[in-house]
Parts: C-alpha cells; structure tokens; sequence
C-alpha cells in the first residue's frame, strides 16, 4: 500500500439548488465506495450562481470531482463553465449521470488501486 492509499479520498459533488441529478450522483459514490471497500469523504458544493460557476471550473451539476480532478475524461481541459444542468455523453446517448466507469477508475487511482 502507497501512502496515498492510507488515506480517504476526497470527492466534491458540485451542484445547483433544483438540480434532479444530484442526489444520484450521491448514491452513485456511495455504491462505487462500497464496491471498492472504501468510504471517500464527501463534500457537496453548492455552486450558488454563474459567478461561482466560473469560480468554481464548473461544468454543470453534477459534477463529481475526486482529490480535485474531474472524473470525466478529458474534462479538467473544458473552459466551458456554466450554471446549468450537466449532460453527459454515453454508449446509450446523452444522460444526468456520469459513466460509472470514470468514476470508479478515478476512486481506484486516488486509492493506489490498479484498475
């Protein structure tokens, strides 16, 4: 085990008040937690209005970010900050929620799994 591993990772859920997809998006962490055998320390981030969006480097909610970094491949190069709902892409078509998969592979790196 690396010292990276001893310790809890830190996963943000950044969302807006309204937002359908966001109490998904905490029962998705909660379940990849319990898959892996680990309990993250989760934080919700209210993000509150545009300015905070463009603070915040936010996508669109949910956003679920793990020790900082966005799960979604490819995601944390965006610009493209905005105060809406997040819509991601996926082998189905367009959904609220993240791929499992990204999620999953960012909670095993921050815990030093291999994946």
């Amino acid at each position: 085990m690396t010292a990276e591993s001893n310790r809890r990772p830190l996963v943000e859920i950044l969302y807006f008040d309204g937002c359908p997809n966001h109490e998904g998006a905490r029962s998705l962490v909660k379940g990849v937690g319990d898959d892996l055998g680990i309990e993250p320390e989760v934080r919700l981030v209210n993000v509150s209005d545009p300015e905070a969006a463009e603070r915040e480097r936010f996508l669109g909610s949910p956003t679920i970010r793990v020790n900082g970094r966005d799960v979604e491949p490819g995601a944390d190069d965006r610009t493209d900050f905005v105060y809406s709902c997040r819509v991601y892409r996926s082998d189905a078509g367009f959904t609220g929620q993240l791929d499992v998969t990204w999620l999953r592979d960012a909670l095993s790196r921050a815990m030093g799994i291999p994946t």
